[in-house]
C-alpha cells in the first residue's frame, strides 16, 4: 500500500525502504520516511533527534561491506522489529535488532539493540 505521496504506507514497507536508502546513502529518499519529531536511541545515542540522526548515524554505511535484513516482523499496527546482519570493512560480522515505530506512514522512533559478533 502507498499513500498519496508515493511513500510506502505499511510499517514493514517503510522500514524496508529506510534500510535500502541507508545502504544506498540516498538521504533525499530517506528523509521523507522520518517524522519531524523522530527520535533514535542506541547504546551510543540517547534519544537523538532527526537532525542529529542524519548528521551522525545515517552517513555510516561506508563502514560496512554488506548489510542484510534477516527478518522484518510487525509486532502490532505500529511496531516493527528488524533483525539484520552486517559485515564491517574489518571483516567482523554482527547482528542487531531494531524496534521501529511507524505511525501514519512515518518512522517515529528507532531503538537499536546491539548484538555480538557472529
Amino acid at each position: 500500500m502507498r499513500d498519496t505521496h508515493g511513500i510506502p504506507g505499511e510499517p514493514k514497507d517503510v522500514v524496508e525502504a529506510a534500510f535500502r536508502h541507508y545502504r544506498a546513502q540516498d538521504r533525499d529518499a530517506a528523509l521523507p520516511l522520518y517524522a519531524d519529531d523522530f527520535t533514535f536511541t542506541s547504546p551510543q545515542d540517547d534519544h537523538i533527534d532527526k537532525a542529529a540522526f542524519f548528521e551522525r548515524c545515517f552517513p555510516t554505511a561506508d563502514r560496512m561491506t554488506e548489510q542484510r535484513l534477516l527478518q522484518v516482523t510487525p509486532a502490532d499496527a505500529e511496531l516493527v522489529f528488524a533483525y539484520y546482519e552486517y559485515e564491517l570493512t574489518t571483516g567482523a560480522r554482527h547482528r542487531n535488532v531494531e524496534a521501529i515505530t511507524v505511525r501514519d506512514g512515518l518512522i517515529r522512533e528507532v531503538q537499536v539493540f546491539f548484538g555480538g559478533r557472529v
